[in-house]
């Protein structure tokens, strides 16, 4: 057992359920608005369940069935319209789940984002809060091309006053978005567009300290830390590596901010090396950040591994330019063994 909680039980239905990564976000949403009627969700295309299904229920039926239109809320397509009108419902005590499709789009409403929702606590003496949770899906996903595949989780990890979370797992999906939907403030809620169709054991009634990290795999050679759609590639190449005599421990960190500085610092003491890998573009990524923060340390040497600074082609050999898979993390990590 990892000393790192993965999940919380409380005293709630604790039967083991296997959902999609999509259902298991679904139940945690329909619970919440279940037990708060100030919990509601807009943007757009959710009266038919949403673009990967997210807003249908266990048996595929659109969540607008079950809580009506002026609970699940079909909007314009203005995502700064959605954002803006969100941030009012907040601070008026509604709880808005915020849909913007894609994190690509919600640059259409980065001043909401950024300027009201991450502020508005902080510029008037906590008068006012803002408890809206924005899912901003990120990612490659097959022939999405340039402006559908972003990873722009490092864009928001810089704003103080924003929390952002990335689930990387069913499990983590249903107990993280609970916590988020309980935080009282922003959050930047980022679930990978490939995930959506994976499935896995969700507890109901299961919960996840925002800013907690997740050992997934321990070993004494190296440390992987990653986030998202990364963690399963991680777990690969670490399966690899294990082959040739190499036992890489691999962390999920699961929120970028708060990110979880003393389990990364304490596998760093470990094992002496450290490769965080993200999706998200190389230069001036998250990785950075947990790079940095190793170093200054001095805990171990460290290094990065992240997508090339060029678009996501549409093209498969040249989305595949972008792709960060377990065989380049297992060479990086192989490279990192040699230093």
């Amino acid at each position: 057992m990892s000393p790192i909680q993965h999940l919380e039980k409380t005293a709630a239905d604790t039967s083991v359920r296997t959902l999609s990564y999509a259902q298991a976000a679904a139940l945690a949403l329909t619970e919440a608005m279940d037990a708060d009627r100030n919990v509601i969700a807009l943007g757009e295309d959710l009266g038919r369940g949403g673009v990967f299904g997210q807003y249908r229920d266990l048996e595929n039926q659109p969540l607008v069935k079950r809580f009506g239109a002026d609970r699940i809320v079909d909007t314009p397509i203005s995502e700064a319209a959605i954002v803006g009108a969100s941030v009012g419902m907040a601070l008026s005590g509604l709880r808005p789940v915020v849909e913007l499709r894609v994190v690509d789009f919600a640059l259409c409403a980065i001043d909401e984002i950024v300027n009201q929702a991450a502020k508005n606590r902080f510029m008037f003496g906590g008068q006012g809060r803002v408890p809206l949770v924005a899912r901003l899906p990120i990612g490659l996903w097959n022939a999405s091309a340039a402006q559908h595949s972003q990873s722009l989780e490092a864009w928001f990890a810089h704003i103080p006053g924003l929390t952002v979370v990335t689930p990387s797992t069913p499990a983590d999906n249903y107990a993280l978005l609970h916590a988020a939907l309980e935080s009282g403030d922003p959050v930047i809620y980022m679930e990978h567009k490939e995930l959506w169709g994976s499935s896995g054991d969700v507890t109901p009634g299961s919960r996840a300290a925002l800013g907690k990290a997740h050992v997934v795999r321990e070993g004494n050679d190296l440390s992987i830390v990653t986030w998202s759609r990364q963690v399963a590639h991680a777990r690969t190449a670490a399966e690899t590596l294990a082959s040739e005599g190499i036992e890489a421990e691999v962390i999920d960190l699961r929120t970028l901010w708060p990110w979880d500085r003393d389990a990364v610092l304490a596998s760093a003491a470990k094992t002496g090396r450290v490769l965080v890998t993200h999706e998200a573009v190389q230069v001036a990524g998250f990785g950075a950040e947990i790079a940095a923060t190793v170093a200054e340390h001095g805990r171990a040497r460290v290094a990065r591994l992240g997508a090339p600074r060029i678009p996501v082609g549409y093209a498969p050999a040249l989305e595949d330019e972008s792709r960060v898979g377990p065989a380049r993390i297992a060479q990086a990590a192989r490279e990192l063994l040699k230093r």
